[in-house]
């Protein structure tokens, strides 16, 4: 635009810019901008996490690895850890307070080896999963790429550390006169299970842990009180005997308890379903769905938010 001026000479007016007046959205949808980092769709989100299952398989295996990498004894020590703790509890409980009420020896000790190491792989992937982004901040800020990968890939460490370690159960069981059967083919949907149980308290805990790093440290106080309460030990039916049904119901749909009791009823000849509650199969899956779902989309909710501030 121009004007003349009263010394007869034309001066030129500012020509507004055309973006002028227009908000920060508005001039991102005018010129294609997406937010950087932004939450995908849950569908898109799922998509891009299969795209990444390689990283996920990988990424386990390499943590697996490197876990005992500075051991003497190695990969040795993801059976021997387990196996010393049910020693080590077979001598209090099983020795000291008898806590074996019940079950004869040759029930009893495949009975809490198999309550040890069914639990580890809950209480292992809770704790793997608290510091899923805390304890990885580093990579969750240099690249772009699905967090949820995290937590699944923890999860899916300890399966694999769990998978070695039934190796010494089938031993004991069998040490103690429970032999291969069909039953035992009922100890993979057990797995399956547990797996996507303990994936969705993973996710859980992560996105708890990203925000509040501090509840890493509370967490082994609530697993302990959880683990003296899921009959890891001792038979919730047995030890409750002549106590409120509702109570010893209440303990034995107790979601460890459910996947532990599961698991020695596929393993123990000696542990009949007299000692599972009612509708045992539809407690499990309710809770491997109700948890995995609700851990996946809790998660995916504050997906933008990891790794700032």
């Amino acid at each position: 635009m121009s004007h003349t001026t009263h010394d007869g000479g034309v001066a030129k007016s500012a020509i507004p810019p055309p973006d002028e007046g227009l908000t920060a959205a508005q001039l991102a949808a005018k010129y294609g901008l997406a937010v950087s980092g932004a939450r995908p769709s849950l569908a898109e989100y799922v998509r891009r996490l299969w795209g990444r299952r390689h990283f996920i398989l990988a990424f386990s295996q390499a943590k697996l690895t490197a876990q005992y990498s500075q051991a003497k004894l190695g990969q040795l020590w993801q059976v021997a850890t387990p196996l010393l703790n049910a020693a080590v509890y077979y001598f209090i409980f099983g020795v000291i307070l008898h806590a074996s009420r019940g079950l004869s020896q040759d029930v009893y000790i495949p009975f809490l080896v198999t309550g040890v190491f069914v639990f580890t792989f809950t209480q292992s992937s809770v704790m793997s999963g608290v510091r899923a982004i805390s304890g990885n901040l580093g990579l969750v800020r240099a690249l772009h790429f699905p967090r949820a990968s995290l937590p699944i890939s923890f999860s899916l460490q300890q399966l694999q550390q769990l998978l070695f370690s039934m190796i010494v159960m089938f031993v004991v069981a069998i040490g103690f006169g429970s032999y291969p059967s069909p039953a035992w083919l009922l100890i993979v949907p057990v797995l399956l299970l547990q797996f996507l149980f303990n994936t969705g308290l993973a996710l859980i805990v992560a996105r708890m842990g990203a925000k509040t790093p501090d509840l890493a440290q509370l967490m082994p106080f609530i697993l302990r009180t959880w683990m003296y309460t899921s009959g890891v030990m001792f038979s919730i039916s047995k030890m409750m005997e002549g106590r409120s049904e509702i109570a010893v119901r209440l303990l034995q749909v107790n979601p460890a308890a459910v996947y532990m009791d599961l698991m020695r009823y596929a393993l123990i000849d000696g542990y009949g379903a007299a000692n599972l509650p009612p509708h045992v199969w539809a407690i499990a899956l309710f809770w491997a769905v109700l948890v995995f779902a609700g851990g996946f989309v809790y998660f995916w909710q504050a997906e933008e938010r990891y790794g700032r501030g």
